[in-house]
This record gives C-alpha cells, sequence and structure tokens, in this order.
C-alpha cells in the first residue's frame, strides 16, 4: 500500500513537472475555466502514459515547492465531472493528503490518474476548447496536438521507482496513528484496525440530536495511506461500524429566520476487503427544504440589497448583518426552490463576502460544497 504523503514528497523531490506529473497552487472546478483547465491537464497527462498512473499534486508553490496546502476537497463525484466532458476517460482520483505542519483545514490535494490505453479527448466545448480536442503534455506544458503517431512508453519505469519509494511500513504506519492521537487529544480521537490490516483514525465532539448522536469537528484518516478521507469544521456527522465497513452519514442545518433543521445530505461507506483493498460508497440522500415562494422571494429580494450595500461599502443595519450571516445558506435554499439565478449572485458575491469575514466566507465555502455534490449527481 502506498503511502501518499511519502509519494507527494518523491514526486516534488524527483524533479519540475514533465509527461506523468503536475502541480499547482490551486484549482477551482466550480468555475467553467477552472474546470477547462482541470480536464484540459487530465486529457494530457491520461494520453502522455498509456501504460502507468499520472499525477496532479495540488497546494504546492510553482517556484520552490513550498507546501502551503488546499482547502478539503471532498468531492466523490470527480469521476462524474471526467465522464461528462471526456471521451474515453480515465479513472481519476482525488484525495487529500494532511501534513504535519499545515493547519486542520488545509491538505495537499492529490489526483492519480490511472493508464486507459486509450486516446482521451474532449467530448464537447467547454470554455476556450473546442470539442474533440486532443492534448499532451509538452514538458511541463499541457498542449493541443495532432495525434499521428504512437506515443512512446518512456515513463513507466520511472513511475514505478517513485511508488515503490512510497511504499507504506509499520513504523509509518504507528507514527500516523501516534500523530493523530496527539494533535486530536480535545476531539476524543479512536482508533480501529480492520481486517488485521487498515487503521482508521477518526475523532469528533459528540453532541445529541433529538436522542441522536452527532459529531462535530469529524475528521477521519487512513493511517496506512496517509490520507484524510473526511473533514468538517461546520457539518454534523452520525458515525457508525463493525468488523468489515465504516459509515458516514453527513448531516446539514438548513433553515430560514432561525428556524432549522438538520437535513441527510451524503451516506458514505468505507467497506474492508480481505483482499488488502478497500472501496468507498457514497450515495447522496439528500431532499432539499422546501419554503413558501413568497416568504423566499422576499428574502431573496432583501439578500440582493444587502450584497449592493457591501459593494458600495455602506453601513448594514444591526439586522442585516444576522442576515448576512445567514446569506450563503438562503441563497442557496432560494436555488433548490427555483431561484436559478440565486448561486450566479452567490458567485458574483465571492469577493465580497471573503472581505467581510471569515465566518461568512466559511460558509460560503460549505453552501458550494453541497451545492457540489448535489449538481454531479
Amino acid at each position: 500500500m502506498i503511502n501518499k504523503r511519502l509519494l507527494i514528497k518523491n514526486l516534488l523531490a524527483h524533479n519540475d513537472e514533465n509527461s506523468f506529473y503536475d502541480k499547482k497552487r490551486k484549482i477551482d472546478i466550480g468555475q467553467k475555466e477552472g474546470k477547462a483547465k482541470f480536464l484540459k491537464h487530465v486529457c494530457a497527462l491520461s494520453n502522455s502514459n498509456p501504460k502507468n498512473n499520472s499525477y496532479i499534486v495540488i497546494g504546492v508553490e510553482d517556484e520552490d515547492n513550498k507546501i502551503v496546502g488546499v482547502d478539503f476537497f471532498d468531492d466523490s463525484k470527480i469521476q462524474n465531472l471526467i465522464n461528462a466532458y471526456l471521451t474515453h476517460p480515465p479513472i481519476v482520483q482525488y484525495e487529500n493528503i494532511p501534513f504535519p505542519h499545515l493547519t486542520d483545514d488545509k491538505v495537499i490535494g492529490l489526483v492519480t490518474i490511472r493508464p486507459n490505453n486509450q486516446m482521451t479527448s474532449l467530448r464537447k466545448n467547454i470554455w476556450k476548447y473546442y470539442g474533440g480536442s486532443v492534448f499532451f503534455r509538452d514538458g511541463s506544458m499541457s498542449m493541443p496536438k495532432v495525434f499521428d503517431i504512437e506515443i512512446k512508453d518512456v515513463n513507466s519505469k520511472i513511475v514505478a521507482a517513485i511508488e515503490n519509494h512510497a511504499q507504506n511500513n509499520i513504523q509509518l504506519t504507528l507514527d500516523g496513528v501516534f500523530d493523530f492521537m496527539d494533535k486530536r487529544q480535545d476531539y476524543n480521537p479512536q482508533y480501529k484496525v480492520f481486517k488485521e490490516y487498515f487503521v482508521l483514525c477518526w475523532c469528533g465532539i459528540e453532541k445529541r440530536v433529538k436522542n441522536k448522536k452527532l459529531f462535530s469537528r469529524v475528521d477521519i484518516e487512513m493511517v496506512n495511506e496517509q490520507v484524510r478521507l473526511f473533514y468538517s469544521a461546520l457539518d454534523e456527522v452520525a458515525i457508525s461500524y463493525n468488523d468489515h465497513s465504516f459509515t458516514i452519514v453527513e448531516y446539514v442545518k438548513l433553515g430560514l429566520q432561525d428556524q432549522f433543521k438538520y437535513y441527510q445530505l451524503e451516506k458514505t461507506i468505507i467497506n474492508f476487503n480481505d483482499n488488502a483493498h478497500y472501496s468507498i460508497e457514497t450515495e447522496l440522500i439528500f431532499h432539499p427544504p422546501q419554503f413558501n415562494k413568497r416568504v423566499l422571494h422576499h428574502i431573496y429580494n432583501s439578500n440582493r440589497i444587502i450584497l449592493k450595500k457591501l459593494e458600495r461599502k455602506t453601513r448594514l443595519e444591526p439586522y442585516e448583518i444576522v442576515d448576512l450571516n445567514n446569506l450563503p445558506a438562503s441563497f442557496l435554499i432560494c436555488y433548490f426552490n427555483g431561484f436559478d439565478n440565486a448561486i450566479d449572485q452567490l458567485i458574483k458575491a465571492k469577493p465580497l463576502l471573503r472581505a467581510y469575514s471569515k465566518t461568512v466566507y466559511t460558509s460560503y465555502k460549505e453552501v458550494m460544497r453541497i451545492l457540489r455534490k448535489v449538481k454531479y449527481n
């Protein structure tokens, strides 16, 4: 089993970006441009490496390889995006890798692109790239090219050596468990060994909601691979497990005018097999709350006025400050109730919310995460 933290260190130490490896400060697949560029890089790396894995490391400075981290990205449906836009899509996996020096909310993103021995191309137009375009790696660049010769396999031995040097061992596993238990000692850390092989650590603050045990500030890590499987600073999570699986049910708190309820968002089941492999199944179980349209019209228009006042740097009334704290969630509810422009308004307001306060901006990112999960399904 590969220790992904060690793999990232080996990739960064190996050499600069090349035909099997790319690095990014960040990606933004919530915007059309960012989505198009990400698809371009996946397409190019897949075509340039028909026999071996390719990797994209996210959260690294381009100039000096400094590990700075990005937000936890828990989108298990990224393969749906790949399948929708690419012909002969490769299997793509996005993983969140914690590093000791990063803050709790930051990780390094690792995108693994599996070889598929087929020519990958854009299925349809996106941003400034045309459907049918074929991309390849030219040094550290992903470039459109005309395919007329068979691509030679020049990377398999190099990639195999890098992956072999990143294999996990008992010391790395034990160090990972001790580090987790020590770092998370304020959040009731626990661990469990599955199938005498997999070591899962998790922690959270327990709370009771209508006689149901939920956890907040949840962190779940697969120590064998140094992969963070789940992280939440806001949401409530129900956890259950047996000897064969570990189940997470994520809840989101939504409502209007101080009337909030918990809604199930997504169920994740980690299944552990006897052959030293595990699989992760996710199921969206979210049913958006429905509200009176007349009330929503009032809230929608009031929030637009607040955004205009923020843009003009006009002083907000006390009740508007309260509404602003709930603005991202309110726009999300409006969107789920037929206000199609609500999310466009919210995305446009992103710089304003970021400048206003960290709390409101965190709420914005949480709303966009929920929306991403729903849209990809």
